[in-house]
């Protein structure tokens, strides 16, 4: 037994040796004579992350051996995911010489980690996702080596605004990593899209009963969209406990953030099944290049053979970075000559394209990633739908020529938990829920919009057009919404703090979107006509008008009606002149006349007087005309004398305020502050009053000069009120009607989806209609100004007019020529006649006085004092 003793020591040592070796995981591929340092590595060696960690890490400093003929020494120590024990083997570490240390994966390892480097001048490369803003300036010697995941949170915030879902539920581990860090990036990011985080459920590290509980709490909530960011082996009891809630089924939607989707490809078929349906977010890893091939190759190799428990052996974004960071740290030892504060130099200045992508220090930390992929877990495995890339949005491939698109729908159809052919709404009614709490004004001024009678204790009806549009937008629901009507006797404004205050789920009424109850409930969209407008009594405003005889007939047709007149009186004068001596005279004699006789044939000339048949066919169509034109004119100018045109009272806020004139408007009511505000009256000439009987009777007596109403109500209000009162002045934009509900619900977005669909089929249009119809005026006829009449009314009067004028003055015209040619024919006979008998008479006279001549020639003798 003496002689084993120290056989048995021996034994013990050699073992402990090689074990040591065994889970340090040392590489010396050159001797102790091409050593160059130590690199030291805390990674957690039972989980997935850890393995492909430890591979890749040897790989590359294997690498840096054959492209340097430099050999380094890699001691790897298992942090077993405790922050203390991370702690302890990182002092374990400095105190073997290691030049550098890389690792751990969690910031609760780091920064237990960091604090002992930084003390000894040691620079660490960490692996965790997320590093603090103050990190660098306490620990100066700590780098981040994984791109932070801040980036990723947008992506998440993108397809959730790709499918409008405006809540969401985050389920996150327990760390301060994730509740400090990432999650407030989440909600920044949600917020930017219009939606924002409903539920934060922390769920610690390890196994508990309340895993149960908090599913079974999440499965009675509305919301339907839940973020988990979570470690793998939680994720996995996660989805299984899920699944057997049936909260993997139709109308849920999990996404799923990087530590989980960058290893669905190493999960088992049991954890795949678990989670069919779910969306995830992972590092876009570029495989592409040889040098990616022959690590891909060698990768599965040695991961097979040092792994063998392990089904799947393809690498991923956490063996890539892994293998960077080795790469970086060898490189920076060679040039550096070991000194720490020339390493930590080294490594900061690195600069170039390594395996995972840009390899790039920014404040001590690598540069973020930019581009991120998309997967849906489907069958046995996940499918690609595609990638979303930072201030491009998604896109199929990374092409070039890739075309990009804010909206995740571009990458085609999802599988969806339950496998349904529609996308989720996103959240659902409670399971336990009670009927909606509804509350609806009871003193509204216009019982048309909002009634409520108490027919007795237990029997209260609610009818106005507000409830009925309330209860057609539920028509258009998707799914039936239980809901209680109750009265509420207060303000507008406390109506809808009763939404803050849970007493009310919903408040529906005549109740105006404005800015300042925004801060209690959130509102539908506006379900009435928006804005502001001031009613004021009316005037007449068509008495003592100088030219209103002028009205009846338009411009054209006074100057037509001239012109005809005129015209006519032209050819009556020439067809007359000749038998009529008062016709004749001078020129300015005759123009006179023929002016007067214009206009006096329409009232004076008789018939009798005229003397030509075509002057009486010109009169009597003449008269025709003209009777007509004056009893029309005669009509239209009665019916201008005799309809009220009215005018306001008051045509602008400006004068109502410089005359310190009392308005009014409704009791409890918004309006009073912005009428002082906003439109800056005095508020001790504002009044307010509780019926509307009460404005009318208030601006029928000028109680008041003005009331100011929203436009649907003034609608109303002119409706049953047409007579004396009107609107003047401009609309002031102000929101109108809608429906409200607590901030953030999802009720809100489907029941304006709802209202949306009951305004565009006309629905709403009619039950507004019918409302105006019940209140309107029937004994006042509408008030329209009489218009004045054109010359296409008389059209056909003055052509015929015209026309029978025209002919009569043509055959007059062809007459007078005729008889004229006569004339000059008769004329020409009687002097050619006349100048014949002249000839035949000088001719006989020459005979005669030749034949005496003769006789006297030879008789007598001539004498010439004597003439015979």
């Amino acid at each position: 037994m003496d002689k084993l003793g120290p056989l048995w020591s021996f034994l013990v040592f050699v073992f402990i040796f090689t074990q040591k070796a065994r889970v340090n995981g040392s590489t010396n591929t050159a001797g102790n004579d091409n050593v160059m340092g130590v690199i030291g590595a805390i990674i957690d060696n039972s989980s997935r992350i850890g393995k492909e960690e430890s591979v890749a890490m040897k790989m590359a400093l294997e690498d840096f051996y054959v492209k340097f003929n430099q050999s380094l020494v890699l001691d790897i120590r298992d942090s077993q995911r405790q922050p203390i024990q991370a702690a302890l083997e990182a002092k374990d570490l400095i105190n073997a010489q290691v030049q550098a240390i890389l690792g751990p994966q969690t910031w609760e390892e780091t920064s237990l980690v960091a604090d002992i480097g930084s003390k000894t001048r040691t620079p660490i490369l960490s692996f965790a996702d997320t590093t603090p803003k103050w990190a660098p300036e306490r620990w100066p010697f700590l780098l981040q080596a994984s791109p932070n995941e801040f980036k990723q949170m947008k992506a998440v915030a993108a397809i959730v605004e790709s499918w409008e879902w405006r809540q969401v539920t985050v389920i996150y581990e327990d760390r301060d990593s994730s509740a400090s860090r990432v999650l407030p990036h989440l909600s920044n990011a949600l917020r930017e899209v219009g939606a924002e985080i409903s539920q934060l459920v922390a769920l610690p590290p390890f196994a508990s009963s309340s895993l149960s509980k908090d599913l079974e709490r999440l499965k009675e909530g509305q919301c339907r969209v839940f973020v988990v960011h979570l470690s793998l082996s939680l994720s996995d009891r996660l989805f299984e406990m899920a699944k057997r809630k049936k909260m993997m089924e139709k109308g849920y939607v999990w996404i799923t953030t990087d530590p989980i989707t960058s290893l669905v490809h190493a999960m088992n078929a049991t954890t795949i099944s678990n989670m069919q349906g779910i969306l995830g977010v992972k590092s876009y890893l570029p495989e592409t290049g040889g040098h990616f091939k022959v690590f891909h190759h060698r990768f599965r190799k040695r991961f097979s053979s040092e792994h063998p428990e392990e089904d799947n052996h393809e690498p991923d974004i956490f063996a890539l970075k892994a293998y960077d960071a080795a790469w970086i740290v060898a490189i920076a030892m060679r040039e550096s000559k070991k000194v720490s504060h020339l390493l930590l130099e080294k490594v900061v200045q690195s600069d170039f394209h390594g395996l995972s992508g840009k390899v790039e220090f920014i404040d001590n930390k690598l540069v973020p990633v930019n581009i991120f992929q998309i997967v849906n877990v489907m069958g046995k495995s996940y499918r690609e739908l595609g990638f979303w890339s930072d201030g491009q949005g998604f896109s199929e491939n990374l092409t070039e020529n890739a075309a990009y698109n804010s909206s995740m729908r571009v990458l085609g159809q999802v599988f969806w938990p339950g496998a349904p052919l529609y996308t989720p709404s996103g959240w659902t009614l409670p399971i336990s829920s009670n009927p909606l709490r509804i509350g609806v004004p009871v003193g509204s001024l216009f019982k048309e919009y909002v009634s409520v009678k108490h027919q007795s204790e237990s029997n209260i009806s609610f009818t106005g057009f507000a409830i009925d549009v309330f209860k057609e937008t539920l028509e258009q629901l998707p799914f039936y919404l239980p809901y209680e009507l109750s009265p509420f006797n207060g303000t507008y404004n406390d109506l809808v703090e009763q939404i803050h205050l849970k007493i009310f789920d919903a408040v529906v009424g005549d109740v105006t979107i404005v800015a300042r109850r925004y801060q209690h409930a959130e509102f539908t969209h506006p379900y009435t006509e928006s804005g502001l407008v001031m009613i004021v009594p009316v005037i007449s405003k068509t008495s003592n008008r100088a030219w209103l005889f002028m009205k009846p007939f338009t411009m054209a047709m006074w100057i037509l009606t001239a012109v005809i007149n005129l015209y006519n009186g032209f050819v009556i004068w020439l067809l007359e002149r000749n038998n009529c001596p008062e016709l004749k005279g001078s020129v300015l004699n005759q123009m006179g006349m023929l002016i007067w006789l214009a206009f006096n044939t329409l009232f004076s000339l008789n018939g009798n007087r005229l003397h030509s048949n075509l002057s009486r066919m010109t009169m009597v169509v003449w008269l025709f005309v003209a009777l007509v034109i004056m009893q029309t004119y005669t009509a239209n100018l009665t019916s201008m004398l005799t309809v009220q045109h009215l005018g306001p009272t008051v045509t602008d806020v400006e004068a109502l305020k410089s005359s310190n004139a009392i308005i009014g408007h409704c009791t409890g009511s918004f309006l009073s502050k912005y009428l002082v505000d906003v439109l800056h009256f005095n508020a001790n000439n504002i009044k307010n009053f509780t019926s509307i009987e009460a404005f009318s009777q208030a601006l029928e007596t000028q109680e008041i000069a003005a009331a100011f109403l929203e436009v649907p109500l003034a609608n109303l209000f002119l409706a049953k009120y047409c007579k004396g009162f009107t609107i003047a002045g401009p609309t002031y934009k102000v929101g109108g009607f809608g429906f409200a509900f607590p901030k953030g619900s999802p009720l809100v977005s489907s029941i304006t989806e709802a209202l949306l669909k009951v305004s565009e089929s006309g629905r709403l249009h009619e039950l507004e209609n019918i409302m105006i119809a019940a209140a309107k005026c029937e004994d006042v006829e509408p008030d329209k100004e009489t218009p004045s009449l054109s010359p296409n009314s008389f059209l056909v009067l003055f052509i015929l007019s015209g026309g029978t004028s025209t002919v009569a003055l043509l055959v007059y015209i062809s007459c007078l020529d005729k008889s004229m040619l006569r004339r000059k024919i008769m004329w020409r006979l009687m002097k050619a006649a006349m100048r014949h008998w002249r000839r035949q008479k000088q001719r006989f006279s020459r005979r005669v006085s030749n034949v005496a001549e003769s006789a006297c020639n030879s008789r007598y003798t001539f004498d010439p004092q004597n003439r015979i």
